[in-house]
Parts: structure tokens; sequence; C-alpha cells
């Protein structure tokens, strides 16, 4: 059931190859990030590829710029492509408010400031302009922010590349001891069954 799940998030997160070769951003470098290699499931671009669009996705906060900031930085990484694109969707319209708020207050306590966290939910439940937002980042809230966001960012892409890193070998060992197993019962030849011999018919005395 967690593996369905899991699997049905992934396709309906996970960029297409044409979406990606058609992205304004990733158009002049398409044919490098659109590389088969780029696309292999292995246990090294894995574990990249969540760590990748983790910090991208959680840093990156503008929607349209998270997948070809993930899609470019798994050239030089040699992270997983399309796993970097779909990680990039942790950040969305439900969990970033509770990401930025948690930002602002690490970053205010770091660089010791006093950005207004509850001014900020204010703009977003009032929809706020973007001139409102820009005189906001503009006050002591952006450098909060920043900083509070690439703590988060980082923290948040070793966590998923030890969660991905430890799923993948789990995975892998628990199909080479099926393999294992397999083989173990071929090689065991099956046990004969022992046919009873009937008991001998005794004559009737005479």
């Amino acid at each position: 059931m967690v593996k369905r799940h899991i699997a049905r998030i992934y396709r309906d997160n996970v960029p297409s190859r044409e979406s990606l070769e058609q992205n304004r951003f990733i158009r002049p470098v398409a044919h490098r990030v659109l590389a088969p290699e780029l696309w292999r499931f292995t246990r090294r671009s894995v574990p990249r590829g969540v760590a990748l669009g983790t910090l991208v996705g959680i840093f990156l906060l503008i929607p349209g710029l998270q997948i070809a900031g993930a899609a470019l930085l798994a050239l030089p990484c040699r992270a997983n492509v399309p796993i970097a694109a779909a990680m990039t969707f942790l950040s969305n319209p439900a969990t970033t408010p509770f990401l930025v708020g948690l930002s602002l207050y690490i970053g205010n306590n770091l660089l010791g400031r006093s950005a207004d966290i509850s001014r900020f939910y204010a703009l977003i439940e009032n929809h706020a302009s973007v001139g409102e937002w820009t005189s906001w980042l503009l006050s002591d809230a952006a450098p909060a922010l920043l900083v509070g966001l690439f703590v988060v960012s980082v923290v948040s892409a070793a966590i998923g590349y030890l969660i991905a890193s430890f799923a993948w070998r789990a995975r892998i060992g628990a199909k080479w001891k099926a393999r294992a197993q397999e083989r173990a019962d071929r090689r065991t030849p099956p046990v004969a069954a022992v046919a009873e011999e009937p008991a001998p018919v005794q004559a009737a005395p005479l």
C-alpha cells in the first residue's frame, strides 16, 4: 500500500522528458539534461537526486524555477533528474507557510533579529501585492528568511540523502536475499516420498 502511494505521488509530480525539453530555462542544455545516464536509477544518483531536489525545492521558493534549477544542478552533481525534479514539490502551497515560518524563526534566532512572522502570515491571508511583498523583503525579514531557508534546506537535504541511501540498500539487500533463497531452493533436491510396502497377507489356517 505504501509503495503504491509513493509510486502514485512520483507519477503525479515527476515531469516528462518532453516538458523538460520545452522548458525555456533548460532548452539551451536540454540535450545534456536528457542524457540517459542522468535518468538511470542507481544507488548513487537516486540519493543525490533526493537531496538536490529537497535543497532546491525548499530554498528556491519560486514556482517554475524549482524544477529547472534542480534539473540544471543535476548535471554537475550527477544526480537523477526525474527524482530531483519530483522532490521539489515538497514545497507547495500547503507546506510553504510552514517552511517560511520555520525559516524565519531560525533566522531570527541565529541573527538576533526580529523579523515579523505575523506580518508574513497577514500578507498571505490578504493576498498581498508584489509591492507589499517587496517592502517586506527589504526589511529585516530578508536576511533572516534567507539564512533560515538555507539551514532548513541543507538539513532536510542531508536527512533525505540518508533516508534514500538506507532505503536503496535495504531494497537491494532484500532482492539479493530473495535471489539467494531461490538458488538455495533450486539446489535442494526434493524429498522423495517413501512408499509404504503393503503388509504381507497371512494365509488363513485350515
